[in-house]
């Protein structure tokens, strides 16, 4: 009885073992190409600020990178949906937050459909993309519509845009696009 009982162990545990080592090969073979790729501490540096047209203000300033993108402008306040072909697919502008990330090239981290935001207002289509000294940096709407100006006091990352411009950056912005901050 004890040896078919050790039977019985060897093969379930051998069935496990098989169970575990398809599901991680699974898990490999979905991965982003560079998902696990260490990365730096601070962003990649970006040029100090790309020229600007000065007859189109709403214009793609030019050195803000090439291909898919979400370029920032900290200067200008405004962000543009770049699609795969360089054009601009929209532009708006934002609200920004109380604390800026650096110039350089970002990735998106995570995504929220609604939460709180840390000002205590409920905010949708979260985007998230950089951290300052503690402070997640990112995208919102607010869900009443508002765009306040933030409180220069209080350290919060959310940059606010419409709820029509957060329901286009929803959908373009997903977890490893490229976010290009400019100042």
């Amino acid at each position: 009885m004890a040896s078919s009982s050790a039977g019985i162990v060897a093969g379930l545990t051998a069935a496990a073992l098989v169970t575990v080592g398809f599901l991680a090969y699974q898990a490999s073979a979905t991965v982003p190409a560079g998902l696990g790729e260490p990365r730096s501490a601070a962003p990649a540096p970006g040029p100090a600020k790309p020229p600007r047209d000065q007859r189109n203000p709403t214009a793609l300033p030019s050195g803000s990178g090439q291909g898919e993108r979400v370029v920032y402008s900290l200067d200008d306040d405004r962000v543009w949906l770049v699609g795969p072909d360089n054009r601009v697919q929209r532009t708006f502008k934002v609200v920004p937050s109380s604390v800026d990330p650096a110039p350089g090239s970002y990735a998106v981290t995570s995504r929220s459909k609604a939460i709180t935001g840390s000002d205590g207002i409920p905010v949708e289509h979260v985007v998230r993309f950089a951290g300052v000294d503690g402070v997640v940096i990112g995208f919102s709407a607010a869900v009443d519509g508002s765009m306040p100006t933030p409180n220069p006091h209080v350290r919060t990352g959310g940059i606010r845009q419409s709820r029509a411009d957060g329901h286009a950056m929803w959908h373009f912005a997903t977890i490893g696009q490229r976010i290009v901050v400019i100042r």
